[in-house]
C-alpha cells in the first residue's frame, strides 16, 4: 500500500493532533534516514504507522492483545497505553499489508526502545521523540542538534530524560525502558 493511501485511512482513525503527529514522525524519520543513509521509503513508511493502534482505549488495547496472542506484562496491564507499539505491528501486517520485519520492529519498540536497537528502530524511537509538533521535553533542542550527529547519544539522551521525568512525577519506568537505558549507558 502507498504511503498516501496509509495517510487517507489514518486520517479517518486518527484525531487531528495524533495525525498531525503521524506525519511530523514520518517526515522526521524520512529526514534522519537521508542523513543515516537509510531506506527513505522504510523509514517514512515506519514513521507513518508507528501509532496506527494509538486510538484504540484501553480496554480495546487488552482485547485485541488477547486476540492476537500478544503477551501482556503487569506493568503494560497497568499501562495499557503503551500496547499501541505491539498492536501497531500487528495493524500495519494486516492492515496496511507491512510485512518487512525491520519496519514492523521499529514499530513495535517505537515506545519503549529495547537493547541492540537497529538503525530503523532508533530513527523511529528518535523521531517519535522529537518531530516537530514536540514541544514539551526540556532538551528538545539538544535532542534535536544531536538526532544528526550521533544517534546513539541521542538515543541515551532521551531514555535518561525519559526516566528523569518519570521519576520526577514519582511513576515507575517501563522495565524495557530501563532496560534499554541500562544497555546503552554500559554498551555505547
Amino acid at each position: 500500500m502507498e504511503l498516501i493511501e496509509i495517510r487517507k485511512k489514518l486520517k479517518k482513525v486518527q484525531d487531528k493532533d495524533r495525525y498531525e503527529h503521524t506525519k511530523g514522525v514520518m517526515y522526521t524519520a524520512g529526514c534522519l534516514a537521508m542523513a543515516y543513509g537509510y531506506d527513505m521509503q522504510k523509514a517514512m513508511l515506519a514513521g507513518l504507522l508507528h501509532d496506527c493502534a494509538k486510538y484504540l482505549s484501553s480496554e480495546e488495547k487488552l482485547s485485541e492483545c488477547e486476540r492476537y496472542g500478544i503477551p501482556v506484562s503487569a506493568y503494560e496491564r497497568k499501562n495499557p497505553e503503551l500496547l499501541h507499539a505491539k498492536l501497531g505491528a500487528c495493524f500495519a501486517n494486516e492492515l496496511y499489508g507491512v510485512t518487512d520485519p525491520e519496519i514492523l520492529s521499529a514499530i513495535i519498540w517505537h515506545t519503549t526502545g529495547c537493547p541492540e536497537m537497529s538503525l530503523l528502530d532508533k530513527i523511529v524511537f528518535i523521531a517519535d521523540y522529537m518531530e516537530a509538533n514536540r514541544n514539551q521535553a526540556e532538551d528538545l533542542p539538544k535532542v534535536r542538534a544531536l538526532a544528526f550527529k550521533d544517534l546513539d547519544a541521542c538515543l541515551r539522551l532521551i531514555l535518561e530524560d525519559t526516566i528523569a521525568y518519570l521519576a520526577k512525577k514519582k511513576s515507575v519506568t517501563d522495565p524495557m525502558t530501563q532496560k534499554t537505558f541500562d544497555y546503552y549507558k554500559e554498551n555505547k
